[in-house]
């Protein structure tokens, strides 16, 4: 399994069937994140928030996400009303979902809430912003499966540079919770992926350093490269 979730924020139906042709024929990739951005809680809004009737059009004809005979999804719903903004994605074939802490005033109840209507085929994440406090997680305990840590100060947008800062939530973090399993999104470089393993990262979302590269295929490598070197 590969170190490496590449991660696609799509600005267009067609942006998000070209990204995904594109990482899905990359031998390693075993699981791909889908931001979708409401423009609310985080900016600016991506698809299908920007285009729902044609997202719900997607749902209609039963429309699948492609390759999930090797590869699968997860939801990075940084919006409000997360469930209900999951739902198709689901439908799609999707089934991993990471909610952001500022999604709810109810975390523990919109987790129980999503554990309730999707059960155990579905796993659970919890994403935590710089700024946001770590006693978050206790009350969640019993629905997550996995800590999503942000990287970066302004979530949403894909190309910004990293936030130092995460490096000491995640030491704290793992004092707290060591078995608790965790991954980083946003920023991550190689330059800042060996100190993020160092941490016991157990995977990186990758979005710009691979979508961006001149060969996608070997950044995915590269950063693979440093996975033996760390015992992930």
């Amino acid at each position: 399994m590969s170190l490496v979730v590449p991660a696609v924020l799509p600005s267009s139906r067609e942006d998000l069937a070209q990204k995904l042709a594109l990482l899905t024929a990359i031998p390693p990739v075993s699981r791909i994140q889908i931001d979708v951005v409401d423009g609310r809680l985080a900016t600016p809004a991506s698809w299908p928030c920007a285009a729902p009737e044609e997202f719900q059009a997607m749902v209609a004809r039963g429309e699948m996400l492609p390759a999930l005979e090797h590869v699968a999804y997860e939801i990075d719903l940084m919006c409000f009303d997360p469930l209900v903004k999951a739902g198709p994605w689901l439908a799609f074939g999707a089934t991993r979902l990471t909610l952001h802490a500022e999604s709810a005033p109810d975390l523990p109840a919109l987790l129980a809430a999503a554990r309730n209507q999707y059960g155990s085929l579905v796993s659970l994440g919890l994403a935590l912003t710089i700024g946001a406090d770590l006693s978050l997680v206790r009350p969640c305990l019993g629905e997550i499966e996995y800590v999503q840590f942000m990287g970066i100060a302004t979530i949403g947008r894909q190309g910004e540079p990293f936030d130092e800062r995460v490096l000491q939530k995640i030491e704290r973090f793992r004092k707290l919770y060591p078995a608790l399993p965790f991954q980083v999104d946003g920023g991550v470089s190689l330059t800042n992926a060996p100190k993020l393993l160092a941490l016991g990262a157990s995977n990186l979302i990758v979005g710009s350093a691979i979508l961006r590269a001149e060969n996608p295929t070997a950044a995915v490598a590269a950063f693979d490269a440093l996975q033996g070197s760390y015992s992930v």
